[in-house]
């Protein structure tokens, strides 16, 4: 089974890094992620794509942005892999499940991705579930480490961890072959618990207004299929 990551940003980088697994980035290729298309004849000797790829700027409200990467390049990344009989790995967000005031299963419906960021994410997922023949899909937070910022949000709850920590379940998930929906974490805290564990130093800071101050994700599927 050859395997290939779309993306060089921190989460592809971390896969990489932990595998040995090829990627294909702008930096490597010369590709414009705005239109996947011109990565497809980078894809064909690979039996499963990892898509990286994003738009991940929270604060960016900019929608044609987050619309066409995070929705169009995905949606067409999607009907390619069906044509070619590829498996498609998609990294999604926990932003999907913002403000839900618990932990959401994968059986649960999101219904206040509240973000751009959230909102194109979660299409590109229902597109994926509704076209794709063989899939994963990966919800998931992910941060740096050690935590590089001077504040941490004390007031923003989820199952997100540092990226080496997210990267090593969603290998284990490829390489047991497990399709489907998954939620990616470990136990509940807020981002300022994670960051105190590497950054003790950080100070405990408040959440901007429009930000989800609840991501949190039941990840017992998950649990239970790599233990």
């Amino acid at each position: 089974m050859k395997i290939v990551i779309l993306g060089d940003g921190l989460l592809g980088k971390e896969l990489k890094n932990q595998t040995g697994w090829n990627s294909i980035s702008r930096s490597s290729h010369n590709i414009d992620f705005n239109d996947v298309t011109s990565c497809y004849q980078y894809l064909k000797e690979y039996d499963v794509i990892i898509n990286c790829i994003a738009h991940t700027d929270t604060y960016d409200k900019n929608k044609d942005t987050h619309w066409a990467i995070n929705y169009k390049a995905v949606s067409r990344l999607s009907d390619w892999c069906t044509d070619n009989n590829k498996k498609l790995v998609q990294i999604s967000t926990d932003y999907v499940y913002a403000n839900t005031q618990h932990s959401s299963s994968e059986e649960d419906i999101p219904v206040h991705a509240e973000t751009w960021y959230g909102y194109t994410k979660l299409l590109a997922d229902g597109y994926i579930e509704l076209k794709n023949k063989d899939y994963l899909i990966i919800r998931c937070g992910h941060k740096p480490t050690p935590f590089p910022y001077d504040t941490a949000y004390g007031d923003i709850y989820g199952n997100f961890d540092y990226v080496n920590v997210i990267a090593a379940g969603i290998i284990s998930l490829v390489n047991k072959n497990a399709t489907g929906l998954y939620n990616v974490g470990t136990e509940s805290k807020t981002i300022y618990d994670l960051a105190i564990e590497t950054r003790p130093d950080v100070k405990k800071g408040l959440k901007r207004g429009w930000m989800p101050g609840d991501v949190r994700m039941d990840c017992n599927k998950f649990k239970n299929k790599t233990k």
